[in-house]
């Protein structure tokens, strides 16, 4: 989960109000799904002093700072009015269409199939200091390394206005054609340099190193602002304490989620005193926002939520002035409505809430819900005993797992557990699979969680690859869940118990795994037979499926030394995995 460290007398004046009390202030920050990490001794100087703070919600973007967490506090134990930022352009202003800012950043056509997406506007009439600074830098980082999956979806710069020449033009350029002096760097360079020489052309270079062509901020006399989303110029982008001006850029391949991250930081600087001027985003190409956006851009929608379900989802029936209270107390703004959900022809009694400016979080009614629930205050709500006792017991699948356990250990393999997420390079091209069987997930938070595991074998042979230093042989298992597509099934995919086990040594081959699954399937007391196998894991004529009642429920052989080649291991490896929903209990 995010955690944030922030400036204690900036947080405290930001807040509105100061909690001296750990406990007292610990549960504040329940309001904001938040814990306190961590505080500073309390022997240093004011100016120094910094908590540290872990936010528990992923959803929640906006509190991942100093301003937007102390927001939400103000609001919440303040006078519950939600703050106004009257900078915001939207699509429903009749004037839109027709008004557009005084500066402007044109996007060329280039950058479309590269990094699609721009959002920016202009703070002034404050000096940063070196507190709000070194927040600005945290909620950037925060923002582009969760919210923009290490930058692959967003990347943020902050410029210095008094070098730059509007118009601001965002294009796609030869990596080799173009250099500048990155930032913390003494010489120049190119793009396709950096990548390979600059420590954050190193970090984030995954992200460009393979395109044609790539994206970079310039000005209208030519001077480089950056080169998204890899590292800022060493002049226009290097801000510093005293800058009463400056131009914030985001970048990436999402625009709902680029529009929201300019909001946060807008609405962030807002509170802090700096007064926001938009800027007119021009594209040479068409996007869901239109050809012209002026940013920050308010874009979410209403969402609907009835009195019912309120009451479903919280166990309590609430009134309509409740809700509403409730979700003022939030920084919501909301009315009672009569609507309906999913599209339902008959309109009940509920609420309608508009998602504030640097929120995008209310995707289903239980959204809504869920913050009624916060902005009451979970005290409020009577505890209600079960009215019915049930004793829980194990479930056959996992009686029977228990009992593969013990064989397994028994034949002196070691039980090995793992997540069942991964990236596509380790369950599918490692094992040579062309991955049409994988899950993908629709909004990963990191590319390393991006799918569902549809095999155990990539997870044991991870295991593998990291203890080349170890003892040999090595022996693992694992019995877990995997999951894949199968059109047979009414949701398209199916979840399955299997059992992986693979073990390591120089002697390693086709007779030791065979006899290891004789063994198993012999205490199991269950019959089986063989037949050829051509799973590409395995090497050609070393391998052999597992057939039960005339069905194939597994396989084992000798690993590929492809796949060997591909987990960087250096030993024979032999696996093994069978599906134990298949065998009866």
């Amino acid at each position: 989960m995010p955690k944030i460290e922030v400036n204690e007398e900036l947080f405290w004046s930001l807040a509105g109000r100061r909690w001296d009390n750990r406990d007292e202030f610990e549960d504040a920050l329940t309001c904001a799904k938040a814990e306190l990490d961590e505080e500073s001794d309390k022997s240093l100087p004011v100016d120094e002093r910094a908590l540290k703070i872990e936010l528990n919600d992923t959803n929640r973007p906006d509190l991942w700072g100093t301003a937007g967490c102390a927001r939400q506090l103000r609001i919440y134990y303040g006078t519950g009015k939600r703050p106004e930022y009257p900078f915001f352009s939207t699509a429903r202003d009749a004037a839109y269409a027709a008004r557009k800012a005084t500066r402007a950043v044109h996007v060329e056509a280039s950058v479309k199939k590269v990094r699609p997406y721009l959002a920016g506007f202009v703070a002034t009439g404050k000096a940063v200091t070196d507190a709000s600074l070194r927040d600005m830098i945290q909620t950037q980082e925060k923002l582009a390394w969760n919210f923009g999956r290490k930058r692959r979806a967003i990347s943020m710069g902050l410029y210095r206005i008094a070098i730059i020449t509007w118009p601001i033009t965002y294009k796609g350029v030869d990596p080799d054609s173009v250099s500048f002096v990155p930032l913390q760097w003494d010489a120049p360079l190119t793009l396709r340099e950096i990548l390979k020489q600059h420590p954050k052309g190193k970090e984030y270079g995954f992200i460009q190193e393979h395109e044609p062509i790539h994206p970079l901020l310039v000005d209208a006399k030519g001077g480089i602002l950056s080169y998204p989303p890899i590292i800022n110029s060493a002049d226009i982008g290097a801000v510093q304490v005293g800058d009463t001006d400056l131009f914030v850029e985001l970048t990436g391949t999402d625009q709902p989620s680029v529009t929201l991250a300019a909001s946060i930081m807008a609405c962030d600087m807002a509170d802090q005193g700096y007064t926001i001027e938009p800027v007119t985003v021009e594209y040479g190409y068409d996007t869901p926002f239109g050809r012209a956006v002026t940013t920050p851009f308010y874009f979410q929608e209403p969402v609907f939520c009835s009195l019912e379900r309120v009451e479903r989802f919280l166990g309590e029936p609430l009134s309509g002035d409740e809700c509403v209270a409730a979700l003022e107390r939030m920084g919501c703004k909301a009315e009672k409505a009569r609507g309906s959900e999913r599209g339902g022809a008959n309109a009940v009694d509920g609420v309608r809430l508009y998602p504030p400016e640097y929120r995008n979080d209310f995707l289903h009614a239980a959204d809504v819900a869920e913050d009624v629930m916060i902005g009451r205050g979970l005290a409020s709500f009577k505890p209600d005993r079960p009215r019915e006792f049930t004793v829980g017991r194990l479930s056959p699948i996992t009686a029977f797992s228990r009992k593969v356990k013990e064989i397994l250990v028994g034949l002196g393999y070691q039980e090995m557990i793992y997540g069942y997420l991964g990236s596509r390079k380790d369950l599918a091209d490692n094992v040579l699979s062309d991955g049409s069987r994988i899950i993908q997930i629709a909004n990963p938070m990191t590319e390393h969680y991006e799918y569902v595991r549809d095999s155990v074998l990539p997870s044991l042979l991870m295991s593998e690859s990291v203890s080349g230093n170890a003892v040999y042989p090595h022996h693992i298992f694992e019995t877990g869940k995997v999951a894949f597509k199968d059109p047979s099934e009414n949701d398209g995919t199916a979840t399955r118990q299997y059992l992986g086990m693979l073990s390591a040594h120089k002697a390693a081959n086709f007779n030791a795994i065979a006899a290891h699954i004789q063994t198993l399937f012999y205490y199991l007391s269950r019959e089986y037979t063989l037949a050829e196998s051509t799973d590409g894991r395995f090497i050609p004529g070393r391998a052999a499926s597992v057939v039960y009642e005339g069905n194939a429920i597994g396989v084992f052989g000798e690993i590929h030394p492809a796949v060997l080649e591909n987990f960087g291991i250096a030993v024979p490896c032999i696996a093994a995995e069978i599906d134990m929903d298949a065998l009866p209990r």
